[in-house]
This record gives C-alpha cells, sequence and structure tokens, in this order.
C-alpha cells in the first residue's frame, strides 16, 4: 500500500512544480508587458509607433513644421505645442528624421532633461543650451567665436562655478563641455542660477552673433548632399506658468518679449511652447511675430462634441496598445479583447477614460497592471482602481474657484482667453480636439469630479 502514495506524493510535487512555473512564466509575461508601456518618448521609426492623424484632425508635423522648413530660403522660426504627455515629442522624432533623410542637419534636443529647471526659465537659458547642443552637434565648424566669448567671461564663471579650471588649457572639445556645465548649473543649482544669470544676462546679444559665425561656418561644412541646418529645442512647453502684474505671465516676457532674440539664430528653428500660451489673447502676436501660426498637436478624439462615444478614435487607442503589446514575443497570438483584458468593455473603458491622451493611456495601463492579480488579464476592477488614483492627482491639481470655469466649459466645449482658464490648460485639466470634417478646434474637460475621467 506503500507505492501508491509514493507516486501521488510524486505527481502532487510535480504539479506544483508545473503551477509555480507557470505562474512564474506568466508573472514575467505581465512584466514584460509593463514595460512596453514605458512614457518616454518614443524614438523615430519605433515598431509600436501608430500614425494617429487621421483622429487628431488630420494633423501632420511633417507638412506643418516640416514644408515650411523645406521650401523656405530664408532661416525660419517655428513654435510647436499641445497638451504635455500627447506626443509632441515623438512627433518631433519623426519630424527630425524625415529632415534628415532629405539631406538637412538637424540637432534635436529636450532642454527640460538637462539644461532649464521648467521652474525657473528666462529666455537667456534657452539660448544657452542651443548654443551647447550646436558647439556639440557639429563638431566640424569653427567654434573660436563662442568659445572666445566665454574665455572672456570664464574667470568670473569659475567663481561662480566654484572651480579652478583653466579655460586655454583646454582643447577646444574640453572647452565645448564647460558649456554643459553652465547649463547644469543653471538646471539643478538655484543660487548659482541667478549669479550666472547676472554675469551672462548683459552679453546675450553677444553670444547670439558668436554663435551665428559659428553657425554659419558649420553651413559650409555640413556632412555631403546636406543643405540647411535645423535646431529643435523641445521640452519647452513645461516651463511652469507664472502670473506677473497687469496680467501678463513668464510664458509672454520669454516667447513674445524676447521673441527677437529667440528668432535671431541663423538657422531654422522650432521651440516647443506652452499651450496655454498659444490657445490664448496672445495667439494672433505669435502669429505675427513668427511669421506663422503656432502648430497645436489636438488629443486623440475618443468623443464627439455631443459626447458620444468617437468610434475611430477608440479603435486608434486599442491599435497603439496592440502595438504595444504584441512586442513582447510570448504576447503575440493573445487576444487583446478576451486575453489581455478580461472583456471587451474593459478595453474600451480605458480608451474612453484616458480623453485620447497618450501618457494617460499608458499610465492606466501600467497602474492597472499594478492592481491586477500577476497574471493576465487586466480585469475591470484593476482598471477603476486605476481611474481612482489618476483621477484623485487631476482632483487636487483644480482649485476651488475652477470648479465653475470647468462646469462652464463642460458645457460650451469653448474657453475664454484669461488667466485662469490658461492655467487649467497646462495642467492639463482641460483638453484641445479638433473636429477631422469641419477643422474647428473645441476643448473638453476631464471628468475628474465624478467616477468617469475623459
Amino acid at each position: 500500500m506503500a507505492e501508491p502514495t509514493y507516486v501521488a506524493g510524486k505527481v502532487k510535487i510535480k504539479g506544483l512544480i508545473e503551477a509555480a512555473t507557470k505562474k512564474n512564466l506568466l508573472m514575467s509575461l505581465l512584466d514584460d508587458i509593463y514595460n512596453q508601456f514605458d512614457p518616454s518618448p518614443l524614438p523615430a521609426g519605433s515598431p509600436v509607433y501608430v500614425d494617429c492623424k487621421a483622429v487628431r484632425g488630420g494633423t501632420d508635423v511633417l507638412i506643418e513644421l516640416g514644408k515650411k522648413i523645406q521650401r523656405q530660403n530664408q532661416p525660419t522660426c517655428q513654435l510647436y505645442t499641445g497638451h504635455r504627455g500627447g506626443g509632441k515629442s515623438t512627433e518631433l522624432k519623426r519630424l527630425q528624421k524625415d529632415l534628415d533623410r532629405k539631406g538637412f542637419f538637424t540637432v534635436y534636443f529636450s532642454a527640460e532633461d538637462e539644461d532649464i529647471n521648467p521652474e525657473d526659465v528666462e529666455y537667456a537659458d534657452i539660448l544657452l543650451a542651443c548654443t551647447r547642443h550646436l558647439l556639440e552637434g557639429l563638431h566640424q565648424a569653427d567654434s573660436s567665436p563662442v568659445l572666445n566669448w566665454l574665455s572672456e567671461r570664464w574667470q568670473a564663471l569659475n567663481d561662480i562655478l566654484k572651480t579652478e579650471i583653466s579655460l586655454d588649457k583646454l582643447s577646444a572639445e574640453a572647452q565645448i563641455q564647460q558649456f554643459a556645465k553652465i547649463t547644469a548649473s543653471i538646471r539643478t543649482q538655484p543660487s548659482q542660477r541667478y549669479q550666472i544669470r547676472q554675469l551672462l544676462n548683459p552679453y546675450i546679444e553677444t553670444l547670439v552673433n558668436a554663435l551665428n559665425q559659428f553657425i554659419r561656418d558649420a553651413k559650409t561644412k555640413l556632412p555631403q548632399n546636406t543643405t540647411k541646418l535645423v535646431v529643435i529645442a523641445d521640452g519647452l512647453e513645461k516651463v511652469t506658468l507664472i502670473s506677473r502684474e497687469g496680467g501678463r505671465t513668464n510664458h509672454d516676457e520669454i516667447f513674445i518679449d524676447r521673441s527677437e532674440q529667440l528668432k535671431s539664430l541663423d538657422c531654422h528653428v522650432i521651440y516647443t511652447v506652452p499651450i496655454s500660451l498659444v490657445l490664448s489673447s496672445r495667439a494672433s502676436d505669435l502669429m505675427e511675430i513668427y511669421n506663422c501660426a503656432p502648430q497645436v498637436l489636438p488629443m486623440i478624439k475618443v468623443r464627439t462634441r455631443d459626447d458620444q462615444l468617437y468610434s475611430p478614435g477608440i479603435d486608434k487607442l486599442k491599435e497603439i496598445i496592440q502595438s504595444r503589446v504584441r512586442a513582447v514575443e510570448k504576447a503575440k497570438k493573445l487576444f487583446l479583447e478576451t486575453e489581455v483584458f478580461d472583456s471587451p468593455k474593459t478595453l474600451e473603458r480605458l480608451c474612453s477614460i484616458s480623453g485620447g491622451h497618450v501618457r494617460n493611456l499608458i499610465l492606466l495601463m501600467q497602474l492597472a497592471i499594478d492592481y491586477n492579480e500577476d497574471y493576465l488579464p487586466i480585469t475591470a476592477p484593476s482598471l477603476q482602481q486605476a481611474i481612482r488614483q489618476l483621477r484623485k492627482t487631476y482632483r487636487d491639481t483644480v482649485n476651488d474657484n475652477q470648479w465653475t470655469l470647468l462646469a462652464k466649459v463642460y458645457r460650451t466645449k469653448r474657453i475664454p482667453h484669461d488667466e485662469q482658464h490658461r492655467s487649467l490648460l497646462f495642467t492639463r485639466c482641460l483638453l484641445e480636439y479638433l473636429d477631422d470634417q469641419d477643422l474647428r478646434n473645441w476643448h473638453k474637460v476631464k471628468r475628474i469630479s465624478s467616477t468617469i475621467l475623459h
């Protein structure tokens, strides 16, 4: 009678091992899917990129920004905006790749990553960041005009930066690297930031002159079959909105009052700008100053103006999710609506709740996985927990006196051009959409006061 017990024990142990192995595989699969939903901008040519222009009112950065650069003989300065996390950086990287393919030399950088502090920015910070990245990107050009400008102020900068580096003993490449130290201090050291500005602001015009000498030389030394130089300064749309006396803001000071300095580079330039500035009473001023209307990347439309579900937009968001899930080899054959999610209704709700805001979609996906069991499918209760968490974040963003403003915009789908509504645009409590038929812009409120968020 002992043998059957022994055999049964072996069978039981084998079953436990198989179950544990299966569970580990399921956990690993869910982790792999989770990591595909990284909120960072996609690199150009990413296999998970999904073209969404058909549900963004037909907007296309390759046409709206790219064509002007291609056709204009003189340097252009263009502004690009959209809600933070809406996909601007991904689109600009597409533009960079397209321009490079067409014979342009493109210097792209995201200023917020290494050069500016979005909480405290002045126009000089932006020009210093452009200088740094042009010097680093154009190695063959004669950098001496800019380095001579730096040398004239180096001793004073040494005192501020608390270094004892002798600039004349460094190679040109090592001298260029000092610009990275200056912009890093502007970004991370408030006391040094103020002192650097006090020292350099009176000489920004001479910096621009030196930089343009460098740019003109760089144009003669571009790689073969490269004809024009383009600078894309991303990340500036995140500059925090600060109100000044008289109804003006720091955004006005940077992009309007100092527009001549920002426009003065002798090459094509694209700056991202806060959407709250573009969708304000200053819109016509910006168009006149920069000789073209700022381009806006609207949200993916998931509901119509009368609040009906918009199927093409929902389907496009499903495609975004599907493309990332299928990037996981073990998940390629899984059915999205019944194996990755517990039902088509759960998937549709996720897409609708996101409001067509790509980063919200991605963050909700990650949160839902966090709240889920360690295996598929992602369930409706897990998604609901994710919604509650994100909803709380947005509700905490709204001041008491702003709820009536949101209620009015919810009814009218339009926003007045005033400071309070600009603030709500900046914090993404209000979202901008563009109809693909009549090309009319309209606005929608994230329903952050209820169980629905879109």
